[in-house]
């Protein structure tokens, strides 16, 4: 179990997760970041994500992992944008990988999408909202990748044990937990900070989804809004919370993002927070 108030807190990086970021050079105390945009628009924006954030965490010693969704199945409104095509997407995600010498990852929404997306990417994402779906959990633990499960909103931080023995009894002991803030009313989230502590009692390394914490759901409009503007505020409290890593979603133009472009962090603006991250991550574990 990871103790509060010692360094070991806020520092503790599983065998697997120094496994994954072996092909990488890193301050060892760093948190680690899954960036990249929502939903593989096309070739060009993910090179374009990638190279960027790849530069920025290389000279300030983040471990990366690159993320993009090959397809977006929990869309609000039927008309809203999923994807280029499954293979197309996953062999783009793939080639970002190979391409930067990092590992990737993608959501899958379906027990078959396991051992389709497997080979393309190194840890597969389930939602928060099929946190609970037995098939899927054990599907993804089956095909031996790292598994990171997103809280639902709808559950609090020990209640993951679920999840996490789901995919242990399956055979697979390499799990990621991630927090993306509670349902809060009809139309908010919330995020609770105790939940990375919490979460981090199940023996798993825990990360903050910065920018889904900050969705503002809308069942009018069918298009989901959010609060940017909050984007280093979360991701400072989670730091100083003891979050193993962060999840942000980032785009060079949000305002025409295809999907979740209304709490993406700009590009342009990566350097700056992650920065700022950094140095409060030393003033913690010095």
């Amino acid at each position: 179990m990871i103790e509060s108030g010692t360094k070991d807190y806020f520092c503790q990086m599983t065998k697997y997760l120094q496994d994954l970021f072996a092909g990488q050079q890193y301050d060892a105390n760093n948190f680690f970041l899954i960036a990249g945009p929502c939903v593989v628009e096309s070739e060009e924006l993910i090179n374009e994500v990638a190279d960027k954030v790849h530069g920025i965490c290389k000279n300030l010693g983040i471990p990366y992992i690159f993320k993009a969704s090959y397809r977006k199945a929990n869309r609000t409104s039927g008309n809203s944008f999923t994807g280029i095509g499954d293979e197309q997407a996953l062999k783009l995600v793939k080639k970002v990988g190979e391409k930067y010498k990092v590992p990737t990852t993608s959501d899958i929404h379906a027990h078959e999408e396991a051992a389709m997306a497997a080979p393309y990417i190194d840890i597969l994402q389930i939602p928060a909202f099929l946190c609970r779906q037995t098939d899927l959990l054990v599907a993804a633990a089956e095909t031996k990748c790292i598994v990171n499960v997103k809280k639902g909103q709808f559950l609090s931080g020990p209640a993951m044990k679920f999840a996490v023995e789901k995919i242990r009894n399956a055979g697979n002991d390499k799990i990621i937990l991630t927090e993306r803030g509670t349902t809060f009313g009809y139309q908010d989230l919330v995020v609770d900070y105790r939940n990375i502590p919490w979460m981090q009692e199940h023996n798993v390394p825990v990360v903050m989804d910065v920018t889904h914490s900050l969705q503002q759901p809308n069942q009018t409009s069918g298009i989901t809004g959010g609060n940017p503007k909050l984007i280093g505020t979360i991701a400072k409290a989670a730091i100083a919370a003891g979050a193993n890593g962060l999840f942000i979603e980032t785009h060079p133009n949000p305002s025409i993002a295809k999907s979740d472009g209304a709490n993406m962090l700009r590009l342009d603006l990566m350097e700056g927070l992650l920065g700022e991250l950094v140095r409060l991550r030393k003033a913690l574990v010095s």
